[in-house]
């Protein structure tokens, strides 16, 4: 199919974004403040001494907050019935902890989402320049020189691991695509057992673990509608009653295909099944399938919490940012947290929706978890760096950082770890 280049935007206008890729992500030439996160309906919590109130909640069906007032700029005048914007956040000024979101029930769609959550960016979609840059350069794919090395990369398919009512295992079964087994659940993050996925080349490694070895799937999380993460035909496989929890505007697109059991979730919302709590949190990307959806659907990874309070952050697709330390204050003790460590280069494309081996690295240290698993690597060709990079970047950033290195979980695809018990 034939793209067409969109038109240069006008003095102080937002670029328009391009069709999305599915192997590229945009990059953006000056990062932008996050706006402040949706809230549950509920109160917020009282400040500590000293310090600004916390923002006032969101309440479904409500317009998001206006952006952070920057700096040398008048701030936006409040809407009618509207209270003011609070203050930004301060740098070193401690946040205070947020109170609980009011669970969502399972089950629960809405008609009412904004049109659009370009709000949520924390960088600008890129520009004719950006995208001019990337056709100049034909930074893509790694060079011949980056693929010497695919029959190296680690895949060592092997049993699922015994799992029992308080069992916490996890099982790599390639990209961002997770196998865990919380609370008496089998839970699927980001399932995609597809040997090719749109405008990529065929996997590196096969999926770690075959479809017909898995046990009853009790429930599937989606971060978000890129291609590499929300997965048409491994979807169809599954019953139609599976329970699925979906980001924000994305419902639809689900039961468009007949799933009954779709939970979308805004922003720092949760819903429980079965005893296992599943929050959505912030992530730094952005969501794109078609030429007309831009950002019309949300983005984020999930904390998964089974009743002894173990936990288990699924960061999704994202670049690096404020909002790691957020979810760690509100998800104190986070066992076990997988993060992206590939598709990052060239850098000043991607650095903003993808982090790379160091960056996940602090993100880790920044969610305050005991122990990290990488992903979102070798698997699929989406961007430049040698196909086995990102692995020894990791396990360096991990040694540079003084961490133990039993808490790096550097599995193989197809390899699993345990937990509890």
């Amino acid at each position: 199919m034939t793209e067409r280049t969109a038109p240069a935007a006008r003095a102080g206008q937002t670029p328009t974004p391009a069709p999305h890729h599915p192997d590229q992500a945009p990059a953006s030439p000056r990062p932008v403040q996050a706006p402040a996160p949706h809230q549950p309906a509920q109160a917020p919590a009282s400040p500590r001494p000293g310090q600004a109130p916390a923002p006032a909640p969101h309440h479904p069906g409500q317009a998001p907050a206006p952006a952070p007032h920057q700096p040398g700029q008048a701030p936006a005048s409040p809407r009618p019935g509207q209270a003011p914007a609070p203050a930004p956040h301060q740098p070193g000024q401690v946040a205070p902890l947020a109170p609980a979101p009011v669970l969502q029930p399972v089950g629960r769609l809405r008609h009412d989402w904004p049109r659009t959550f370009a709000d949520r960016l924390t960088a600008p979609l890129p520009g004719v320049r950006a995208l001019a840059r990337l056709a100049r350069e034909g930074a893509v794919r790694p060079s011949p020189e980056g693929l010497r090395d695919i029959p190296l990369l680690p895949f060592e398919p092997g049993p699922l691991p015994p799992a029992g009512p308080d069992t916490l295992a996890v099982t790599w079964a390639g990209h961002a695509s997770w196998i865990l087994r919380v609370g008496g659940l089998t839970v699927l993050t980001d399932p995609v057992w597809s040997r090719r996925i749109f405008g990529t080349p065929a996997r590196l490694t096969p999926v770690g673990v075959r479809w017909e070895d898995l046990p009853r799937v009790d429930a599937v999380v989606i971060s978000h509608n890129h291609f590499d993460h929300l997965d048409g035909p491994t979807l169809k496989r599954l019953p139609r009653h599976t329970p699925l929890f979906v980001p924000a505007g994305l419902g639809r697109w689900f039961t468009r295909r007949r799933f009954s059991r779709v939970t979308e979730l805004d922003w720092w919302e949760a819903a429980e099944l079965d005893g296992v709590r599943f929050d959505f949190v912030p992530a730094h990307h952005w969501s794109k399938r078609t030429l007309l959806d831009t950002c019309r659907s949300l983005w984020g990874g999930w904390v998964l919490t089974d009743r002894a309070g173990h936990r288990i952050h699924f960061a999704g697709d994202t670049g690096y940012g404020h909002w790691f330390a957020e979810i760690g204050r509100r998800h104190p003790g986070i066992d076990l947290a997988l993060l992206p460590i590939g598709a990052y280069d060239p850098r000043w494309w991607l650095s903003d929706v993808h982090t790379d081996p160091e960056e996940a690295v602090r993100a880790h240290q920044d969610l305050g978890a005991r122990r990290m698993a990488p992903m979102h690597w070798a698997t699929f060709v989406l961007s430049s760096e040698p196909v086995l990079e990102p692995l020894t970047r990791v396990r360096a950033a991990w040694e540079k950082a003084g961490l133990p290195r039993e808490d790096l979980w550097d599995l193989p695809v197809g390899g699993s770890r345990v937990l509890v018990p």
